[in-house]
Protein backbone atom coordinates (compact mmCIF):
# COMPACT_ATOMS: atom_id res chain seq x y z
CA UNK A 1 0.00 0.00 0.00
CA UNK A 2 1.18 3.51 -0.89
CA UNK A 3 0.17 6.71 0.79
CA UNK A 4 1.13 10.17 -1.07
CA UNK A 5 0.35 13.68 0.19
CA UNK A 6 -0.74 15.87 -2.34
CA UNK A 7 -2.31 19.59 -2.11
CA UNK A 8 -3.57 18.63 0.97
CA UNK A 9 -5.52 15.56 -0.39
CA UNK A 10 -4.33 11.31 0.97
CA UNK A 11 -4.60 8.87 -2.01
CA UNK A 12 -4.43 5.57 -0.84
CA UNK A 13 -3.28 3.11 -3.23
CA UNK A 14 -4.91 -0.53 -3.78
CA UNK A 15 -4.76 -3.50 -1.21
CA UNK A 16 -4.15 -6.95 -3.48
CA UNK A 17 -5.85 -9.52 -1.46
CA UNK A 18 -5.72 -13.09 -1.59
CA UNK A 19 -9.51 -14.41 -2.14
CA UNK A 20 -8.54 -17.82 -3.37
CA UNK A 21 -6.69 -18.53 -0.11
CA UNK A 22 -9.16 -21.33 1.23
CA UNK A 23 -10.07 -22.77 -2.04
CA UNK A 24 -9.81 -26.30 -2.64
CA UNK A 25 -10.39 -29.09 -4.99
CA UNK A 26 -10.98 -33.26 -4.36
CA UNK A 27 -11.50 -35.37 -6.76
CA UNK A 28 -15.21 -36.81 -6.32
CA UNK A 29 -14.76 -40.36 -4.32
CA UNK A 30 -12.19 -38.40 -1.81
CA UNK A 31 -14.48 -36.29 -0.61
CA UNK A 32 -18.48 -37.42 -1.26
CA UNK A 33 -17.95 -39.95 1.98
CA UNK A 34 -16.18 -38.08 4.34
CA UNK A 35 -18.17 -40.05 6.94
CA UNK A 36 -17.37 -43.58 5.64
CA UNK A 37 -13.83 -42.13 5.07
CA UNK A 38 -13.64 -40.95 8.90
CA UNK A 39 -12.97 -37.52 8.50
CA UNK A 40 -16.03 -36.62 10.10
CA UNK A 41 -15.38 -38.34 13.45
CA UNK A 42 -18.26 -41.13 14.44
CA UNK A 43 -20.83 -40.36 17.13
CA UNK A 44 -20.26 -42.48 20.08
CA UNK A 45 -22.55 -44.68 21.69
CA UNK A 46 -21.62 -43.20 24.81
CA UNK A 47 -23.55 -43.59 28.27
CA UNK A 48 -24.21 -41.14 31.59
CA UNK A 49 -24.95 -42.17 34.62
CA UNK A 50 -27.26 -41.49 37.21
CA UNK A 51 -24.63 -40.88 39.58
CA UNK A 52 -23.90 -37.52 37.71
CA UNK A 53 -26.59 -35.59 39.25
CA UNK A 54 -28.60 -38.02 41.85
CA UNK A 55 -27.08 -36.03 45.07
CA UNK A 56 -24.28 -33.01 45.72
CA UNK A 57 -24.99 -29.87 45.81
CA UNK A 58 -26.64 -27.87 42.97
CA UNK A 59 -25.55 -27.68 39.61
CA UNK A 60 -25.99 -28.41 35.89
CA UNK A 61 -23.96 -31.15 34.57
CA UNK A 62 -23.27 -31.08 30.77
CA UNK A 63 -22.98 -34.84 28.81
CA UNK A 64 -20.25 -33.29 26.30
CA UNK A 65 -19.10 -34.74 23.47
CA UNK A 66 -17.39 -32.28 21.89
CA UNK A 67 -13.57 -34.12 21.77
CA UNK A 68 -15.64 -36.66 20.15
CA UNK A 69 -17.31 -34.61 17.92
CA UNK A 70 -14.38 -32.39 17.54
CA UNK A 71 -16.25 -29.13 18.14
CA UNK A 72 -15.11 -26.40 19.39
CA UNK A 73 -18.46 -25.86 21.69
CA UNK A 74 -20.35 -28.40 24.12
CA UNK A 75 -22.22 -30.68 22.36
CA UNK A 76 -24.19 -34.14 22.90
CA UNK A 77 -24.95 -34.56 19.05
CA UNK A 78 -23.76 -32.58 16.17
CA UNK A 79 -27.32 -30.46 16.73
CA UNK A 80 -28.24 -31.05 20.66
CA UNK A 81 -26.90 -30.64 23.94
CA UNK A 82 -28.17 -32.63 26.92
CA UNK A 83 -27.72 -31.51 30.56
CA UNK A 84 -28.45 -33.29 33.72
CA UNK A 85 -29.81 -30.69 36.50
CA UNK A 86 -29.72 -30.81 40.07
CA UNK A 87 -31.40 -28.18 42.29
CA UNK A 88 -31.90 -28.79 46.28
CA UNK A 89 -34.93 -27.72 47.54
CA UNK A 90 -35.31 -24.29 48.43
CA UNK A 91 -32.29 -23.29 45.53
CA UNK A 92 -32.68 -22.40 42.49
CA UNK A 93 -30.64 -22.16 39.05
CA UNK A 94 -30.81 -19.99 35.67
CA UNK A 95 -31.11 -20.38 32.17
CA UNK A 96 -30.74 -18.21 29.33
CA UNK A 97 -29.27 -20.36 26.26
CA UNK A 98 -28.72 -19.52 22.66
CA UNK A 99 -31.26 -22.00 21.56
CA UNK A 100 -34.44 -22.10 19.33
CA UNK A 101 -35.84 -24.74 21.84
CA UNK A 102 -35.24 -26.33 25.19
CA UNK A 103 -36.89 -29.01 26.58
CA UNK A 104 -37.05 -29.79 30.37
CA UNK A 105 -38.08 -33.53 31.51
CA UNK A 106 -38.63 -33.56 35.21
CA UNK A 107 -37.06 -36.75 36.68
CA UNK A 108 -38.04 -36.42 40.29
CA UNK A 109 -39.08 -33.25 42.48
CA UNK A 110 -41.27 -29.86 41.99
CA UNK A 111 -40.83 -26.60 41.81
CA UNK A 112 -41.73 -23.64 39.10
CA UNK A 113 -40.07 -21.70 36.53
CA UNK A 114 -40.72 -18.05 35.97
CA UNK A 115 -39.63 -17.36 32.58
CA UNK A 116 -40.16 -14.27 30.80
CA UNK A 117 -42.38 -12.27 33.88
CA UNK A 118 -44.53 -15.88 33.56
CA UNK A 119 -44.54 -18.82 36.32
CA UNK A 120 -45.01 -22.36 34.98
CA UNK A 121 -45.29 -24.92 38.10
CA UNK A 122 -44.15 -28.38 37.26
CA UNK A 123 -43.41 -32.08 38.98
CA UNK A 124 -41.91 -34.87 38.48
CA UNK A 125 -43.00 -36.60 35.31
CA UNK A 126 -43.74 -33.30 33.39
CA UNK A 127 -42.39 -32.29 30.19
CA UNK A 128 -41.75 -28.58 29.29
CA UNK A 129 -40.34 -26.54 26.46
CA UNK A 130 -39.12 -23.28 25.98
CA UNK A 131 -38.52 -20.92 23.20
CA UNK A 132 -36.03 -18.75 22.16
CA UNK A 133 -35.44 -15.63 24.12
CA UNK A 134 -36.52 -17.22 27.18
CA UNK A 135 -34.73 -15.87 30.48
CA UNK A 136 -35.83 -18.79 32.94
CA UNK A 137 -35.72 -18.80 37.07
CA UNK A 138 -35.63 -22.51 37.74
CA UNK A 139 -36.89 -22.68 41.80
CA UNK A 140 -37.25 -26.13 43.50
CA UNK A 141 -39.71 -26.72 46.50
CA UNK A 142 -37.84 -29.81 47.03
CA UNK A 143 -34.89 -31.60 45.20
CA UNK A 144 -35.35 -31.35 41.96
CA UNK A 145 -33.09 -33.15 39.28
CA UNK A 146 -34.22 -32.78 35.45
CA UNK A 147 -33.11 -34.18 31.92
CA UNK A 148 -32.43 -31.41 29.89
CA UNK A 149 -32.15 -30.82 26.28
CA UNK A 150 -31.31 -27.81 23.97
CA UNK A 151 -30.16 -27.33 20.12
CA UNK A 152 -27.68 -24.73 20.56
CA UNK A 153 -24.57 -26.80 18.64
CA UNK A 154 -27.13 -26.68 15.75
CA UNK A 155 -26.95 -22.55 16.15
CA UNK A 156 -23.17 -22.88 17.22
CA UNK A 157 -22.51 -24.54 14.16
CA UNK A 158 -24.81 -22.08 11.37
CA UNK A 159 -23.15 -19.35 13.86
CA UNK A 160 -26.54 -17.43 14.09
CA UNK A 161 -28.33 -16.24 17.16
CA UNK A 162 -31.71 -17.52 18.02
CA UNK A 163 -33.89 -14.11 17.26
CA UNK A 164 -37.89 -15.39 17.00
CA UNK A 165 -39.73 -17.56 19.60
CA UNK A 166 -41.54 -20.33 17.42
CA UNK A 167 -44.20 -21.39 20.47
CA UNK A 168 -44.97 -20.51 23.66
CA UNK A 169 -43.98 -22.04 26.80
CA UNK A 170 -45.82 -25.11 26.85
CA UNK A 171 -46.25 -27.68 29.88
CA UNK A 172 -47.14 -31.51 29.03
CA UNK A 173 -48.15 -33.37 32.30
CA UNK A 174 -47.41 -36.43 33.76
CA UNK A 175 -50.76 -37.32 33.94
CA UNK A 176 -51.67 -36.58 29.91
CA UNK A 177 -49.09 -38.65 29.09
CA UNK A 178 -49.78 -41.45 31.46
CA UNK A 179 -53.06 -41.57 30.16
CA UNK A 180 -52.71 -41.53 25.95
CA UNK A 181 -49.41 -44.02 26.59
CA UNK A 182 -52.19 -46.52 28.88
CA UNK A 183 -54.84 -45.83 26.05
CA UNK A 184 -51.87 -46.73 23.55
CA UNK A 185 -51.01 -49.81 26.01
CA UNK A 186 -54.56 -51.29 25.81
CA UNK A 187 -55.66 -50.92 22.30
CA UNK A 188 -56.50 -54.10 21.31
CA UNK A 189 -53.84 -54.19 18.41
CA UNK A 190 -50.97 -53.06 20.41
CA UNK A 191 -49.25 -56.31 20.58
CA UNK A 192 -49.13 -55.94 16.92
CA UNK A 193 -47.23 -52.95 17.25
CA UNK A 194 -43.44 -52.93 17.17
CA UNK A 195 -43.39 -49.79 19.28
CA UNK A 196 -45.81 -48.75 22.12
CA UNK A 197 -45.41 -45.27 22.83
CA UNK A 198 -46.23 -41.88 22.13
CA UNK A 199 -45.16 -38.66 20.86
CA UNK A 200 -45.44 -35.42 22.31
CA UNK A 201 -46.34 -32.52 19.55
CA UNK A 202 -47.07 -28.91 19.79
CA UNK A 203 -49.94 -27.89 17.54
CA UNK A 204 -47.82 -24.93 16.53
CA UNK A 205 -45.96 -27.97 14.25
CA UNK A 206 -48.59 -29.67 12.69
CA UNK A 207 -46.85 -30.53 9.44
CA UNK A 208 -43.56 -32.64 11.39
CA UNK A 209 -46.11 -33.69 14.69
CA UNK A 210 -43.12 -32.80 16.65
CA UNK A 211 -42.77 -31.40 19.83
CA UNK A 212 -40.60 -28.41 18.47
CA UNK A 213 -39.86 -27.48 15.29
CA UNK A 214 -36.78 -29.24 16.07
CA UNK A 215 -36.74 -31.51 18.82
CA UNK A 216 -39.26 -34.71 18.64
CA UNK A 217 -39.77 -36.33 22.24
CA UNK A 218 -41.28 -39.74 22.52
CA UNK A 219 -42.52 -41.38 25.62
CA UNK A 220 -42.66 -45.28 25.38
CA UNK A 221 -43.07 -48.45 27.28
CA UNK A 222 -41.10 -51.77 26.97
CA UNK A 223 -43.30 -54.55 28.33
CA UNK A 224 -42.13 -57.63 30.37
CA UNK A 225 -40.98 -59.53 27.90
CA UNK A 226 -40.53 -57.53 25.24
CA UNK A 227 -38.04 -58.36 22.44
CA UNK A 228 -38.69 -55.26 19.72
CA UNK A 229 -37.53 -55.98 16.13
CA UNK A 230 -34.30 -53.62 15.20
CA UNK A 231 -35.60 -50.42 13.35
CA UNK A 232 -33.22 -47.07 12.54
CA UNK A 233 -33.10 -43.61 11.62
CA UNK A 234 -30.87 -40.53 10.20
CA UNK A 235 -31.59 -38.52 13.97
CA UNK A 236 -29.00 -39.14 16.77
CA UNK A 237 -31.15 -40.20 19.85
CA UNK A 238 -30.56 -39.19 23.39
CA UNK A 239 -32.37 -41.58 25.69
CA UNK A 240 -33.27 -41.41 28.79
CA UNK A 241 -34.10 -44.41 30.77
CA UNK A 242 -37.21 -43.14 32.66
CA UNK A 243 -37.35 -46.63 34.81
CA UNK A 244 -36.28 -50.35 34.29
CA UNK A 245 -35.41 -53.06 36.44
CA UNK A 246 -32.56 -54.96 35.84
CA UNK A 247 -32.79 -57.19 32.72
CA UNK A 248 -33.71 -54.41 30.45
CA UNK A 249 -31.39 -53.59 27.29
CA UNK A 250 -30.69 -52.06 24.08
CA UNK A 251 -28.55 -53.82 21.42
CA UNK A 252 -27.21 -51.49 18.57
CA UNK A 253 -25.34 -52.97 15.61
CA UNK A 254 -24.56 -51.35 11.83
CA UNK A 255 -25.65 -54.77 9.90
CA UNK A 256 -28.80 -56.82 9.92
CA UNK A 257 -29.04 -60.54 9.70
CA UNK A 258 -30.68 -61.33 6.08
CA UNK A 259 -32.35 -64.42 7.38
CA UNK A 260 -32.79 -63.78 11.07
CA UNK A 261 -33.52 -59.98 10.54
CA UNK A 262 -31.45 -59.76 14.06
CA UNK A 263 -28.66 -57.42 14.46
CA UNK A 264 -25.29 -58.95 13.82
CA UNK A 265 -22.51 -58.62 16.51
CA UNK A 266 -24.44 -55.85 18.47
CA UNK A 267 -22.96 -53.86 21.25
CA UNK A 268 -25.74 -54.21 24.46
CA UNK A 269 -26.28 -51.24 26.42
CA UNK A 270 -28.07 -51.90 30.25
CA UNK A 271 -30.75 -50.10 31.59
CA UNK A 272 -30.73 -48.17 34.62
CA UNK A 273 -33.01 -45.77 35.83
CA UNK A 274 -32.16 -42.57 35.50
CA UNK A 275 -29.93 -43.70 32.85
CA UNK A 276 -29.16 -41.34 29.44
CA UNK A 277 -27.30 -42.95 26.60
CA UNK A 278 -26.35 -41.77 23.21
CA UNK A 279 -27.85 -43.85 20.17
CA UNK A 280 -25.92 -43.46 16.54
CA UNK A 281 -27.54 -41.76 13.75
CA UNK A 282 -28.05 -44.75 10.88
CA UNK A 283 -27.20 -47.69 13.51
CA UNK A 284 -30.17 -50.54 13.89
CA UNK A 285 -31.10 -50.88 17.59
CA UNK A 286 -33.46 -52.65 19.36
CA UNK A 287 -35.17 -52.91 22.93
CA UNK A 288 -35.46 -56.05 24.87
CA UNK A 289 -37.18 -56.95 28.04
CA UNK A 290 -36.03 -59.95 30.41
CA UNK A 291 -36.95 -58.41 33.44
CA UNK A 292 -40.20 -58.66 35.56
CA UNK A 293 -41.68 -55.03 35.63
CA UNK A 294 -42.21 -52.72 32.72
CA UNK A 295 -39.56 -50.13 31.42
CA UNK A 296 -39.98 -46.64 30.60
CA UNK A 297 -38.00 -44.75 27.64
CA UNK A 298 -37.91 -41.33 27.09
CA UNK A 299 -35.78 -40.72 23.45
CA UNK A 300 -35.29 -37.25 22.25
CA UNK A 301 -33.82 -36.40 18.52
CA UNK A 302 -33.52 -33.31 16.27
CA UNK A 303 -36.01 -35.32 14.21
CA UNK A 304 -38.43 -32.51 14.08
CA UNK A 305 -35.62 -30.75 11.99
CA UNK A 306 -34.79 -33.88 9.96
CA UNK A 307 -38.65 -34.31 10.01
CA UNK A 308 -38.90 -31.07 8.18
CA UNK A 309 -35.38 -31.48 6.17
CA UNK A 310 -37.65 -35.32 4.98
CA UNK A 311 -34.42 -37.18 5.73
CA UNK A 312 -35.48 -39.04 8.76
CA UNK A 313 -35.47 -42.36 7.02
CA UNK A 314 -36.76 -44.76 10.12
CA UNK A 315 -36.87 -48.16 8.99
CA UNK A 316 -37.95 -51.66 10.51
CA UNK A 317 -36.73 -54.77 10.04
CA UNK A 318 -40.28 -57.76 9.94
CA UNK A 319 -41.80 -57.39 13.69
CA UNK A 320 -41.99 -60.65 15.54
CA UNK A 321 -42.85 -60.60 19.05
CA UNK A 322 -41.22 -63.68 21.13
Amino acid sequence: MSNNVQSGQLFVGAINENWTGDARFYEYTTAADPIGSGIISPIPAKEFGAELYNSGETRIVTLDLSNELRTDYPATSPSLLAHFIRINAGESIETQPNATSELYYIISGTGSTEVNGETINWKKGDFLTLPSGSVSHHIAIEDTTIYYILDTPLLNYLGVQATEARFKPTLFTDEQAKAKLEEVANAPDAHLKNRISILLNNQKFDQTLTITHVLWAMFGIVPVGSNQAPHSHKSVALDFVAYAAPGTYTLVGDKIDPVTQQIIDPIRVDWVTGKAFVTPPGLWHSHHNESGEPAFIIPIQDAGLQTYLRTLDIQFTHYTQE
